[in-house]
């Protein structure tokens, strides 16, 4: 089952039990609004369509901002991809995020051009579950020829 923004998904708690976090806690409506309608605009999707791709782009950025240092290869797949470069694309709000949530540093954005098929999408999906996000599930599983970032740095 798909999740939107406003709808629990099926795996209701985290690791442990935990109560999943929302990315809908973290980013302030006018804004969610704005990059949702970003979305529409970019892309053949509706509102819900727009807030589930949006909503995992955010995941995935806080989940690499929380493991910067670690050199773990995270990689979004190219649904969530569309999600996170939404949220990049829109500077000053993307600098405050990194100012908030990834102690004043910079995530940056360092593509590669070759694509791999290694497993890391859905090893990063894990790793955004295990850290509490709601993860839809869906949208990474198109994982067949993803990850084309620059793996081992702080940099998405």
């Amino acid at each position: 089952m798909a999740t939107t923004a406003d709808t629990p998904s099926p795996r209701a708690t985290g690791p442990a039990g935990n109560p999943v976090r929302r990315v809908r806690d973290v980013v302030p409506a006018d804004l969610w609004d704005k990059q949702v309608g970003l979305l529409m605009r970019d892309h053949p999707y509706d509102s819900v369509m727009a807030a589930r791709v949006l909503g995992q782009g955010y995941a995935y950025l806080l989940t690499a901002m929380s493991h910067r240092g670690e050199g773990l290869g995270l990689v979004p797949g190219k649904l969530v991809d569309i999600g996170v470069h939404t949220v990049i694309l829109d500077t000053v709000a993307y600098a405050e995020l990194c100012e908030k949530f990834n102690g004043g540093q910079f995530l940056h954005h360092v593509p590669e051009v070759d694509m791999k098929n290694d497993g890391s999408v859905l090893k990063t999906a894990d790793i955004v579950a295990a850290d509490g996000w709601e993860v839809d599930l869906p949208l990474w599983t198109d994982a067949a020829d993803c990850g084309p970032c620059h793996p081992g740095n702080d940099a998405h």
